[in-house]
């Protein structure tokens, strides 16, 4: 395979993307990150995908409706505009950008309703590459009775399967990345509640920006 890393313009922001099956925590676990960084005094833009624009709630909102290569471009093409709009505005502007969802969960999603990864990169070329991407982890069945305890956001957590199916599909994903020489972190949430897997993130992401601090004259 050629062409896997893209040697993009650097931005003086980092940005940090989480993923991982629903009921994993990611979304909590993201807030966490967001304070904690915050105070700290550190910079931080927080954001989700699908993106709060019409774009993204219609992606959001429209898993019944849309399904296979109609879902996967509205999720890329919101992608797109987030990061034309809102990410790399603040990426330039040097903020920290936490993201709840990137390209890792376009790759489980889209993967559930049957499109291969490539057809999904080709929709996200051009993406720009996290500077740091956390996939969560942790065992199917301790996920799937959280997310029955929760209940499902979408027809992907509605479905009996979904934690399992999820699961799996992560690890090709985090292979994916790893292949395409994005910096990734997968970390198990099955016993640590979100608190704990939050300070590991943050820990992550100071190291990150004391790296990039040294490096810059």
């Amino acid at each position: 395979m050629t062409g896997l890393i893209v040697h993009e313009r650097r931005l003086p922001g980092s940005l940090i993307t989480l993923d991982g099956p629903g009921g994993v925590g990611k979304s909590t676990a993201a807030r966490l990150v967001a304070e904690t960084l915050t105070a700290a005094g550190v910079p931080v833009h927080a954001t989700a995908q699908p993106s709060r624009a019409p774009l993204g709630e219609l992606a959001r909102h429209g898993t019944d409706t849309y399904q296979g290569m109609a879902l996967a471009c509205l999720c890329a093409a919101d992608r797109h505009h987030q990061l034309a709009t809102e990410i790399l505005p603040a990426l330039q502007d040097g903020r920290v950008v936490v993201c709840d969802r990137y390209v890792a969960s376009s790759l489980v999603l889209q993967g559930l309703d049957g499109l291969s990864p490539q057809v999904v990169w080709q929709l996200n070329h051009g993406v720009y590459r996290p500077d740091l991407s956390v996939v969560l982890t942790g065992d199917p069945v301790v996920i799937d009775a959280r997310l029955r305890t929760r209940g499902g956001h979408s027809r992907f957590e509605r479905a009996e399967d979904n934690s399992g199916l999820e699961t799996d599909l992560y690890v090709h994903a985090v292979a994916d990345l790893r292949q395409r020489g994005w910096p990734v972190a997968s970390l198990d949430a099955t016993a640590d509640p979100p608190s704990p897997i939050a300070a590991t993130i943050v820990a992550l992401i100071h190291q990150l920006l004391t790296g990039k601090s040294a490096a810059c004259p």
